[in-house]
């Protein structure tokens, strides 16, 4: 994981994790959904798509998610589900998201509301590398998989986190292949 041409460069055979949260409110401890995809070697190798009950009932952003109480009324709460998936983060040299800032908080929120220890592995947000990337004129979600041809269901976080993972890719490999024909 190299700082190349003013920003972070994922190496094209990272072992990474994309991670992505829906909420059920405003609040960074409101997880209701968690998807995470494990790559190795420029590979998905495991993807991970979980409903967790919130610590409250009042579920806000189902407009964003269609996630209702009723969905997640009788699921595991936030640390449960984490104590089951956690492993998948072994080895990891970096966990990406789009928007990592938001993921990030929601993830140490989450964690330290359930007296666990924070994540120690270092985030990268994928709106950034994208931006420096390909130079969008925007670089949401939507059009970054539009403009990488990545299907993308979006806030569902399983379909949101394989799409982060999938532009870690597809980065890595167009870096790759710049700093070769720039050494050329």
């Amino acid at each position: 994981m190299a700082e190349k041409n003013g920003g972070w460069a994922p190496h094209p055979l990272a072992t990474f994790v994309a991670l992505d949260f829906e909420t059920a409110d405003r609040y960074p401890d409101s997880a209701c959904s968690i998807g995470i995809v494990r790559v190795e070697g420029g590979l998905v190798r495991q993807t991970l798509h979980r409903l967790i009950r919130p610590p409250r009932k009042d579920i806000e952003n189902s407009w964003v998610h269609g996630i209702t109480w009723a969905h997640v009324a009788k699921e595991p709460p936030f640390e449960s589900v984490w104590r089951d998936i956690c492993a998948i983060l072994d080895g990891a040299e970096f966990i990406a998201a789009h928007n990592a800032g938001f993921d990030k908080k929601v993830l140490n929120t989450c964690l330290l509301a359930a007296g666990l220890p924070e994540v120690t592995t270092p985030f990268q947000c994928t709106v950034k590398l994208a931006r420096r990337v390909w130079k969008l004129p925007r670089n949401n979600l939507p059009t970054v998989c539009e403009h990488l041809s990545i299907r993308l269901k979006h806030h569902d976080a399983g379909s949101d986190a394989e799409a982060c993972a999938r532009i870690v890719i597809a980065a890595a490999v167009e870096l790759a292949q710049q700093s070769a024909a720039a050494e050329s």
